[in-house]
C-alpha cells in the first residue's frame, strides 16, 4: 500500500481530465458479432444490458473498456492503421484518458457509477479475428474490466470522468 502522503501517492492523486465515448458495443450471444448500439444500458452487479457476459456472479469482468489511443497502437503492431473496436469485443471505447491511471478508482461513465477491477487481457480469438500476432499486439493494450457500481446509460459522447 502506497503512503497517501508520499510524493508518488500525490502525484497519483491529481485530478485528470475526462475522456470521451467514441464507440459502444454489446455481445448478443457467445461467438456473435458485435453490436454498435447509440447507448448502452449499465446494471449493478450485472454489468451491460443485453451482453453474453452480463450475469448476476457480481464478478469483476462486467464492463470492459479501452481506450481508442490503443487502437491505434494494436493497428500499428499488424501493419494496419488502427484495429476494428469490434474485433477487440471491448464495450467501450474511449479517447483522452489513460485507463491505466483507473487502476483501483471510481469513475462515472454516463449516468453510472464504476470502480475499475484490473486489466483486460486479450483472449485466444484476438488470433482468430485480428490475423497472425493478433493476441500478442493486443498484450498491454487491452484496457480495463470494471464492475458497474450504480446503474445508468451511457452515450456516445459521454464523459468518462475520475472521481477518486
Amino acid at each position: 500500500m502506497l503512503n497517501p502522503a508520499s510524493p508518488l501517492a500525490r502525484l497519483m492523486a491529481v485530478p485528470m481530465r475526462p475522456g470521451v465515448v467514441e464507440w459502444l458495443g454489446l455481445r448478443p450471444a457467445r461467438l456473435a458479432p458485435m453490436l454498435s448500439p447509440a447507448s448502452l444500458m449499465l446494471t449493478p452487479g450485472q454489468g451491460v444490458a443485453g451482453d453474453h457476459y452480463s450475469s448476476a456472479t457480481q464478478g469483476a469482468r462486467q464492463v470492459t473498456v479501452i481506450a481508442a489511443e490503443h487502437l491505434a497502437a494494436i493497428g500499428s503492431y499488424l501493419g494496419q492503421d488502427s484495429a476494428p473496436p469490434g474485433l477487440l469485443r471491448r464495450n467501450v471505447v474511449v479517447r483522452g484518458i489513460n485507463l491505466g491511471a483507473l487502476k483501483s478508482r471510481r469513475f462515472r461513465l454516463g449516468d453510472a457509477l464504476l470502480e475499475c477491477s484490473g486489466d483486460c487481457h486479450p483472449c485466444s480469438k484476438m488470433e482468430r479475428l485480428l490475423g497472425a500476432g493478433g493476441y500478442n499486439a493486443v498484450r498491454g493494450h487491452g484496457g480495463i474490466t470494471a464492475r458497474v457500481l450504480e446503474g445508468g446509460e451511457v452515450r456516445l459522447g459521454d464523459l468518462l470522468t475520475p472521481l477518486d
